[in-house]
């Protein structure tokens, strides 16, 4: 009797589609891991003060943040084949945390503040949830779309700085609005580059969908902040 023999084709397609899932499913362990720094990083900025004194000097915040975030970014990608990628990550998480921490005591502060974040949260997890199975379905590549989005993200980025020093509340709404569409789109795009083998490195991959998830979370937050914030 003749033994079956797998093509070398299909043996290919077979390796191909295990090493997608085994980046999806890091991907999705790294990033819930993710969420522990965090929270713990927005614990700290509440509990030591750090919080209120980013409210009292927004500029420094801003420079602060951008210097914190881009140089962490940069240092994970350099790293993002070894260990310390990870350990980098988590520490930026943790670093998002107390950079969140601002926004999440002006939430606490208002008499429905729990039910606020908790519905920021729920929210987020929609989000999330709608933009995999998008991106489980959709069969038209969507890295196309990268370019454009990135320059979105560019212009929100100089609106809101610039909003530091305008203060314009309809500046702010309409920044925040963007930042939660063009976030989303960014995530299924993400997503779905990871499901297609287009990323192969899950660490970068968790990255890039952390920050997707904590835009619209925080901008989410900062909309219901807003619009359904118990002042009283």
């Amino acid at each position: 009797m003749n033994p079956i023999r797998t093509s070398p084709l299909a043996q290919t397609a077979t390796t191909q589609t295990q090493q997608q899932n085994r980046v999806l499913r890091n991907t999705y362990w790294l990033l819930a891991l993710s969420l522990v720094p965090t929270v713990l990083g927005a614990a700290v900025g509440l509990y030591t003060g750090i919080a209120q004194a980013m409210g009292q000097s927004p500029g420094l915040t801003a420079m602060v943040f951008l210097i914190g975030a881009f140089g962490l970014m940069f240092a994970i990608q350099k790293n993002r084949d070894n260990g310390l990628g990870v350990a980098l990550l988590l520490g930026f998480t943790f670093f998002m945390g107390i950079m969140l921490s601002r926004l999440i005591g002006f939430v606490l502060g208002m008499g429905n503040g729990a039910s606020l974040i908790m519905t920021a949260f729920g929210g987020t997890a929609v989000v999330f949830a709608s933009m995999a199975t998008l991106a489980s379905t959709i069969k038209r590549d969507l890295s196309n779309l990268q370019k454009f989005l990135f320059i979105g993200a560019v212009i929100i980025i100089v609106a809101a700085l610039a909003n530091i020093f305008l203060q314009l509340p309809a500046l702010m709404l309409t920044i925040s609005v963007l930042a939660i569409a063009i976030f989303s789109a960014f995530m299924l795009v993400d997503l779905q580059r990871v499901m297609n083998g287009g990323e192969t490195n899950y660490v970068s991959a968790t990255l890039a969908i952390y920050l997707d998830l904590y835009n619209v979370f925080a901008n989410l937050l900062m909309l219901l902040g807003i619009f359904g914030g118990d002042r009283e």
